[in-house]
């Protein structure tokens, strides 16, 4: 018996590697990242409180603290294309990836240069059981204020508020409209 399965649920099982397609912008090496999270309710769109949200977050490779999955953008992909390929090796997630939330210039922990970050939200459509990165890393959802506690990268954790004060005024301005509608 044969099954014929479908190629946009099949993964590569192994990341990219090398630095030779690495971006650069005046010597800074270009890395970018998503914020994965889903909302804890199933059908649920907005959040109450922050306690509505959940984001995941990945061990170092290092296994020294824990951040957003991020990575190396590529001269061969958009911005967007690599957020979600570092998402899917790194975490082993995939979905509806958001407007992006910022850049960041940093240092790095482990080497003496500087970095430039951009970081978008990921609404998490699928979480694979296996991904390139599976035996490297941990992945664990939690919420807003325990990942902001654990995440050791000052510029994920500026990101993330940013997330969540995006969605908090993007709420508001929803319910207001609401409201204006509702008394017209």
């Amino acid at each position: 018996m044969v099954t014929l399965m479908s190629q946009e649920n099949m993964v590569a099982l192994v990341s990219r590697t090398g630095r030779h397609l690495q971006r650069y912008n005046k010597g800074r090496r270009q890395v970018v990242g998503c914020i994965p999270y889903r909302y804890k309710f199933t059908n649920q769109t907005s959040i109450e409180d922050a306690g509505d949200l959940e984001v995941l977050v990945i061990s170092s490779q290092k296994g020294k603290g824990m951040l957003f999955p991020k990575g190396g953008w590529e001269t061969d992909e958009s911005k967007i294309e690599a957020a979600s390929r570092e998402t899917l090796e790194e975490a082993g997630v995939r979905g509806i990836i958001e407007s992006e939330l910022g850049q960041w210039s940093f240092k790095s922990k482990s080497h003496d240069t500087y970095y430039e970050g951009f970081m978008f939200p990921l609404l998490v459509q699928e979480q694979l059981d296996f991904w390139p990165e599976k035996n490297a890393r941990q992945r664990i959802w939690m919420s807003v204020p325990e990942a902001r506690e654990v995440c050791q990268h000052l510029w994920m954790k500026e990101a993330l508020d940013r997330f969540v004060s995006r969605l908090t005024s993007q709420q508001s301005a929803e319910e207001q409209v609401r409201t204006t509608c509702a008394i017209s």
